[in-house]
């Protein structure tokens, strides 16, 4: 088990430096700008790439199932997990999937990303539906093994605090109209009630 929370650690440590402004900023003195117009897109495939070894040690770590959840409960949770993974797809192209898989960098004059504050559709109700979905989906699954909860529990707490720190970047990038958006609309768990 510690080994699975060492690697999701060290993997979040390595996902955060990379997207950190300091980092491109040297990133960009190296290799020059008209190189890091492919950046986003090399970033997305090697953090892709970089967790594998996380989902190796999860199949090969010693595991036992703490809970099963049976049929009628388990196809609601199934249905809960379509529904979020139907969020994604929805707030992914909201704020330009292009852009979010850093295709449409390459392809930019400058090669530089959009740049513009998204506050409507999905983003009218929360500020990162995002990771909203995606810790839905995570935490809706049926079957929880002691390797999947550590995952979860790790996931989790790496989300929150990275999006503290996005939203850090955020509100550097744009200033009075993000802390204006985050002050009148809720981080992760959307208002059901206006």
């Amino acid at each position: 088990m510690i080994w699975l929370i060492l690697s999701v650690v060290l993997w979040g440590i390595v996902h955060s430096v990379m997207a950190s402004l300091k980092f491109k900023a040297i990133l960009e003195k190296i290799l020059g700008a008209q190189t890091m117009r492919f950046y986003r897109l090399f970033y997305n495939i090697f953090s892709a790439i970089s967790f594998l070894p996380v989902l190796w040690l999860m199949r090969v770590l010693p595991d036992r199932t703490l809970y099963e959840i049976s049929a009628p409960w388990m196809y609601v949770m199934l249905f809960g997990q379509f529904l979020a993974v139907i969020g994604l797809i929805v707030g992914l192209f909201q704020t330009d999937a292009w852009e979010f898989a850093g295709l449409r960098q390459i392809i930019a004059p400058n090669g530089e990303e959009n740049g513009k504050l998204v506050i409507k559709g999905l983003y009218k109700h929360m500020r990162h539906p995002l990771y909203t979905f995606g810790l839905l989906f995570i935490w809706l699954t049926p079957v929880m093994t002691v390797n999947m909860l550590v995952l979860y529990i790790s996931a989790t707490i790496y989300i929150v605090i990275g999006a503290y720190f996005e939203e850090r970047k955020l509100c550097r990038e744009f200033g009075d109209a993000y802390a204006e958006y985050q002050s009148s609309t809720p981080m992760l768990v959307p208002r059901l009630f206006l």
